[in-house]
C-alpha cells in the first residue's frame, strides 16, 4: 500500500490508470482499438505529454505479450515496408511536438482517425477488395503511424488500417501488429526519456504497478479472439477506432 501511495494519485486517476493497463492488455493480444480508445482519456487526464510517458511503459508490457504469443504470425514483408517510414514520423512527431498544445494535439489526432475510419469502411463495402500494395501507400501510412505514436501513442487505427487493407487474417493482423509495435514503441523510449522527459523512474514503478492488470487483460484477449470470426473481428476492429474519434474529441 506504501508503494501505491508514494505516487499521489487520486482514486480517480488510479481507476483511469487501472482500467487503461486491462484495456492495453485486452488490445495488444487481440482486441485491438481497446487500448487507443483509453488514451484520450489518458490524455484529458494526465495531459497529452504526460500520458504518453505513464502509458509507454505499459504498451511494452503488453507488446511482449503479444509477440511471444503471435510470433509465428507476422508478415515480415510488411513490417519492412512499414518500420524505415515509422522511424521517420517519430523523428518528426520529436522535434515538431514542441510546437502543439494539448487542444492541438487532440484535433491533429481526431482528423487522422477520422480519415482513418473513413477509409477502413469505404475498403469495406467495396464489392471489389484492391490491395493497395504501392510503396507510396506504405510510406504514407509509416509516417502517419510514426507520428501519431509519438505525439500520443496513438497509432493503433493508421496501422489498423494498413493491415486491415492488406486483407490480413486475423492471426496475421494480430501477429504483424504485435511485432511493428514493440519495434516502435522500443524506438521512442530514448526520445521520452532525453528530449521530452516524460519517462522516470516513477512512471516506470507505476507500470510496474499495474503489471498483473495488464496481464490479466493480454490473457483475455487471447481468449476472447480465439472465438471471433474473421468477418466480426474486421468490424471489431473498425468499430473501435471509430469509439477513439468520439472519446477524442469528447
Amino acid at each position: 500500500m506504501d508503494f501505491l501511495q508514494q505516487f499521489q494519485l487520486t482514486g480517480f486517476q488510479w481507476t483511469v490508470v487501472s482500467l487503461t493497463a486491462l484495456a492495453i492488455g485486452l488490445s495488444k493480444t487481440g482486441l485491438g482499438g481497446l487500448g487507443t480508445m483509453l488514451v484520450p482519456v489518458m490524455a484529458h487526464v494526465f495531459g497529452g505529454k504526460a500520458s504518453a510517458g505513464i502509458v509507454l511503459p505499459m504498451l511494452i508490457m503488453a507488446d511482449m505479450f503479444a509477440v511471444v504469443y503471435y510470433r509465428r504470425h507476422a508478415d515480415w514483408g510488411l513490417l519492412m515496408k512499414l518500420l524505415p517510414w515509422a522511424f521517420v514520423g517519430i523523428f518528426i512527431g520529436t522535434f515538431t511536438s514542441q510546437h502543439i498544445d494539448d487542444e492541438a494535439f487532440k484535433q491533429i489526432m481526431g482528423v487522422i482517425i477520422v480519415l482513418s475510419v473513413v477509409i477502413m469502411v469505404w475498403q469495406e463495402t467495396r464489392t471489389e477488395h484492391l490491395i493497395p500494395n504501392h510503396w507510396a501507400f506504405a510510406a504514407l501510412m509509416g509516417l502517419a503511424a510514426g507520428y501519431t505514436t509519438m505525439v500520443g501513442n496513438l497509432a493503433g487505427a493508421v496501422t489498423s488500417l494498413y493491415l486491415l487493407s492488406m486483407r490480413l487474417p486475423k492471426n496475421s493482423f494480430i501477429g504483424t501488429g504485435a511485432w511493428f509495435y514493440l519495434a516502435i514503441n522500443v524506438f521512442k523510449v530514448p526520445f521520452h526519456v532525453f528530449s521530452w522527459k516524460t519517462i522516470s523512474w516513477e512512471t516506470l514503478q507505476l507500470g510496474l504497478a499495474v503489471f498483473p492488470i495488464i496481464a490479466l487483460g493480454a490473457l483475455l484477449g487471447i481468449a476472447i479472439t480465439r472465438h471471433l470470426s474473421e468477418s466480426l473481428y474486421r468490424k471489431f476492429i473498425i468499430g473501435m477506432t471509430l469509439a477513439t474519434v468520439l472519446l477524442l474529441f469528447w
